[in-house]
């Protein structure tokens, strides 16, 4: 009996067996230490979050916008120094609106190529339009995103930690259909200008005054937003300043995720789909390239708002 109990005590006394963490091992496998072991060198590959197409959409955004804001600023503030330089510079204001109408036509196309890819990536990957618009990955504000908002006025005032967004922020899906609404206000005022005889077949002749007036301020308050909220939500917040290239490159490294989308990198850990994700760098030369085009890009924005705000200020009638 008393050696029953001695190998009793002896099986209780032995330390269990860890139990595995298939997570904690996926992230010890995925994400590698920042010092550089003796045995395997830390993981340098980055998180692919846009995809070529959303790169090149993006690209044309932005040279299609900051070509109609230059252009429509031209004429709106005609009155000015700075308006008649471009002008002089583009052409003469006949041909600023030729360019202008151009630079729309090409708005328009990267709009519709946008809902094309999305009928695409319902058939590819949700399979429904229920399971797209109301997913974990939607770009519908929901419930969370006024929660993640309060919590983030809370984290401003020193009130609260910093929320865990997810893929998407509120500011984000803000800023995306800030994109509808401007193409929707914009874009049928702007047709209603450049063919006013098609639309005065089925609309009064009065509604041409009134588009003008609606393309000419909302084109304006678009302007402002772009160049002031979206980049400081973009490129100027503290964690992202100078710069942040990820809409660029596609690409951003895995700390950074960790950071910025912690809610978004956790489901990726836990489902086991972050492996697929990851892709090596760009080559330098690339990213120098990108960063040139991105800095000119925000350079010229800047400079719009300045041009805007001195005619506001000092030049308006």
């Amino acid at each position: 009996m008393a050696a029953v109990n001695e190998d009793m005590e002896t099986v209780v006394a032995q330390p269990k067996a860890a139990v595995p963490n298939p997570v904690a091992e996926r992230e010890t496998a995925v994400i590698a230490s920042d010092e550089w072991g003796p045995e395997a060198p830390p993981d340098r590959r980055e998180f692919v979050r846009f995809t070529r197409l959303h790169r090149t959409l993006h690209a044309c955004m932005i040279l299609s916008f900051i070509t109609l804001a230059l252009t429509g600023l031209s004429l709106k503030f005609s009155f000015t120094g700075w308006a008649r330089f471009m002008s002089r510079m583009l052409g003469g204001f006949q041909t600023c609106g030729f360019i202008h109408r151009t630079a729309a036509v090409i708005m328009f196309a990267t709009f519709v190529a946008h809902i094309v890819d999305l009928f695409k990536l319902k058939k590819r990957e949700y399979g429904s339009w229920k399971a797209l618009i109301l997913g974990p990955y939607s770009m519908i504000p929901m419930k969370k995103d006024l929660l993640e908002f309060i919590g983030t006025m809370k984290w401003f005032l020193g009130l609260g930690a910093r929320p865990q967004y997810g893929r998407w922020t509120y500011w984000e899906k803000f800023d995306y259909f800030a994109v509808f609404w401007g193409v929707f206000i914009i874009g049928s005022t702007g047709l209603a200008l450049w063919f006013p005889v098609l639309f005065t077949r089925f609309i009064p002749g009065s509604f041409i005054n009134v588009a003008t007036i609606i393309h000419s301020d909302e084109a304006l308050l678009a302007t402002g937003f772009i160049f002031t909220v979206h980049f400081f939500n973009t490129h100027l917040r503290p964690e992202k300043f100078p710069m942040d290239t990820t809409v660029f490159t596609g690409q951003m490294p895995l700390a950074e995720l960790k950071r910025d989308k912690p809610r978004e990198y956790e489901a990726l850990l836990a489902s086991g789909r972050l492996e697929r994700h990851l892709a090596d760098p760009h080559p330098p030369i690339v990213v120098k390239t990108i960063r040139a085009f991105a800095w000119i890009a925000l350079s010229i924005g800047f400079s719009i708002v300045v041009w805007i705000i001195y005619a506001m200020l000092f030049a308006y009638r």
